[in-house]
């Protein structure tokens, strides 16, 4: 595996390193030596999956708060997205900074997103799968979130939503007072 920091503190571009052969590829999607040697110490407690039928479905922006805050890797299995991580840690020298990744199946690269950002994505393919792999279990009471158009973040998104849900269309912008 490759990592590669980002702008952001803590968020990394992970690529695999396949093995190849007559079969077809090898590749781990995650290994708690290989993330320990590299420095980082997450170790998955809950992994998860979105389905999306259509192209331009938006799901996001998506956080938990403490004592619930959790990383996240996220890897697209199926299709193509793109991928957008804001910094919203409070005394971060990035915070309300974004920055945004196009993932697919093909490539494998995978992100992983630190505890206190916002995560949220556009899918750019029909039948697009992504994979959540959180260090916490989910904590409805804890879930946060914003609008994926807030001008607080200008988010230049690729292309309009087609599909949304009421709950993300309807998040408020935010507003700080819940920061991780």
């Amino acid at each position: 595996m490759k990592f590669t920091p980002t702008r952001i503190d803590g968020l990394l571009l992970i690529e695999p390193s396949p093995s190849r052969d007559a079969r077809g590829s090898f590749a781990r999607l995650w290994c708690a030596e290989t993330f320990a040697k590299a420095g980082y110490s997450f170790v998955p407690v809950q992994i998860s999956s979105a389905t999306n039928t259509r192209a331009a479905t938006l799901r996001g922006l998506h956080w938990q708060t403490a004592p619930h805050g959790e990383t996240k890797l996220i890897r697209v299995m199926r299709g193509r997205i793109w991928d957008v991580i804001v910094d919203l840690r409070a005394g971060s020298p990035t915070k309300y900074r974004w920055e945004a990744f196009e993932l697919d199946a093909a490539s494998g690269r995978t992100l992983l997103v630190p505890r206190g950002c916002a995560h949220g994505y556009i899918t750019l393919e029909d039948d697009t799968e992504v994979l959540y792999a959180m260090d916490v279990p989910q904590a409805p009471d804890f879930a946060r979130g914003a609008r994926w158009n807030d001008k607080l973040f200008g988010i230049n998104w690729p292309i309009e939503p087609r599909v949304i849900s009421e709950r993300d269309a309807n998040w408020p912008d935010y507003r700080g007072e819940e920061a991780p």
